[in-house]
């Protein structure tokens, strides 16, 4: 008989991570409608390859988690993370309907019931995908050698295209039981085949499909809607909407620079960090490929120069000689009232994630091993943005015009200690696949931890 993964999961979170049920249910009780104005959301998952869309009413609470578009395959650390949402939701909806109390065996049955069915109530976790990365960022992906060849690998994967990438047979030779299982390699052939051009729709369609498969073995349905960030954003928006605002009022002149230079803790002597990087006309768009210098005329912004580099990326965990690459060797200039103006159809960029993050429905944010796996600075950043914002500070009118919800969102964090990996390679990056027995995550259990005195 197969264990019950969900019931073991869940009694390890109630009794690890109680203090973060308690904290999303106080807080989304203290919650009002009237705080907010947001429009409402649209969002989307692949259900049987096919894409489908989904519209949120803007008041809803909602938490955001993520998976990586820089790899196919789902990985141990996308699993947590969504299984972790789903639970840190279910058990905050199930806990504002009946009181928070000491959980007995009935509720834990009622919340194993619940989390098998699709995400249900006021408060409802998403994932925030983003489409701004490096296609093969952390020496992981089974397509690398394909996208090198092609060209694409300092591209965005909004930009990425299908059509020429193939699998590597020495990367699955090499990685073989420890990223990538062979039924994946299998998988990931498949679709590809059927893909229709598009990178990311292609990827989501593996993740969705791993999704469905192990939603069956942990008795989790673990199908939660997604939203891409910034580029498909940016792309579906008007000058006016809320993105194009952002980049514009970050760039209005010297002093906004400034204020944003102090939320990254960077200083302005150099000017080299670009608050958004443009992108090449050759399809470039690798934040770590390219370098930049702001240039003013006075208190205005005259110029942005801008160069791409061929640079080197980040390893996997298995091997740290593996190291990824993006190939580009590129030179512009962009005008500064491009960018204080702001239109994505003339001026194609990528903000930085403290920025756009702004535009993202998120009340609370689930976290993936901060100070361990994930950088402290950019939650640092993440939340000084913030706080200026609701000091009414840096960018104007995000309350009143666009319905932003200002405050900090809770913050919650896969406790590093207990981020699954791996049982032989004790790796976070292996995928899905690579794991015979899931039953030996189950028991390393699921905890969360509150983020409450971070600094």
């Amino acid at each position: 008989m197969l264990a019950n993964l969900c019931r073991i999961l869940l009694e390890d979170f109630l009794k690890t991570s109680w203090p973060s049920v308690k904290a999303i249910v106080e807080t989304f009780n203290s919650f009002t409608e009237e705080e907010i104005k947001r429009k409402p959301v649209s969002l989307f998952k692949f259900k049987n390859g096919q894409k489908v869309n989904h519209i949120v009413q803007g008041n809803t609470f909602f938490m955001r988690s993520s998976v990586e578009y820089s790899n196919p395959q789902l990985t141990l650390e996308e699993v947590q993370g969504i299984i972790g949402a789903r639970m840190l939701e279910t058990c905050g909806n199930y806990f504002h309907n009946y009181g928070l109390r000491e959980p007995d065996a009935n509720d834990v049955a009622e919340i194993c019931e619940a989390l098998k069915k699709p995400s249900e109530g006021p408060i409802i976790a998403f994932l925030l995908n983003t489409d701004d990365i490096e296609p093969d960022r952390y020496s992981m992906n089974p397509l690398k050698e394909s996208i090198v060849t092609s060209g694409q690998s300092a591209f965005p994967v909004a930009y990425v295209r299908t059509e020429k990438l193939r699998i590597d047979q020495q990367f699955v030779h090499k990685y073989e039981g420890n990223l990538l299982c062979k039924r994946e390699a299998e998988l990931i052939n498949r679709q590809l085949e059927n893909a229709k051009c598009s990178y990311v729709d292609f990827v989501d369609s593996v993740k969705y499909a791993q999704m469905d498969e192990i939603s069956k073995t942990f008795g989790i349905d673990l199908g939660l809607y997604a939203l891409r960030m910034p580029i498909a954003t940016l792309q579906a928006e008007a000058k006016e909407d809320l993105l194009h605002h952002i980049i514009s009022e970050t760039h209005r002149d010297y002093e906004a620079i400034s204020q944003s230079y102090d939320c990254m803790r960077r200083s302005m002597a150099k000017r080299t960090t670009l608050l958004t990087v443009p992108h090449s006309k050759k399809g470039y768009g690798s934040k770590r490929a390219a370098r930049g210098k702001l240039h003013f005329e006075g208190t205005k912004l005259k110029s942005v120069t801008v160069k791409y580099r061929t640079t080197r990326l980040y390893p996997n965990e298995i091997d740290p000689e593996d190291v990824s690459i993006a190939k580009a060797e590129d030179s512009f200039t962009v005008a500064g009232d491009k960018l204080a103006e702001y239109r994505f159809s003339e001026t194609p960029s990528s903000p930085q994630f403290f920025l756009y993050s702004l535009g993202s429905p998120e009340n609370t944010v689930l976290w993936h091993g901060i100070g361990a796996f994930a950088a402290p600075k950019l939650l640092q950043s993440y939340m000084a943005v913030r706080d200026s914002c609701k000091r009414e500070q840096l960018i104007r009118d995000l309350r009143q015009k666009y319905g932003v919800w200002t405050e900090v969102p809770l913050h919650f964090n896969l406790v590093p200690d207990y981020m699954w990996v791996h049982p032989t390679h004790r790796n976070i990056d292996s995928s899905i696949g690579c794991v015979k027995n899931l039953e030996d995550l189950a028991l390393r259990g699921m905890k969360l931890e509150h983020l409450s005195a971070f600094k």
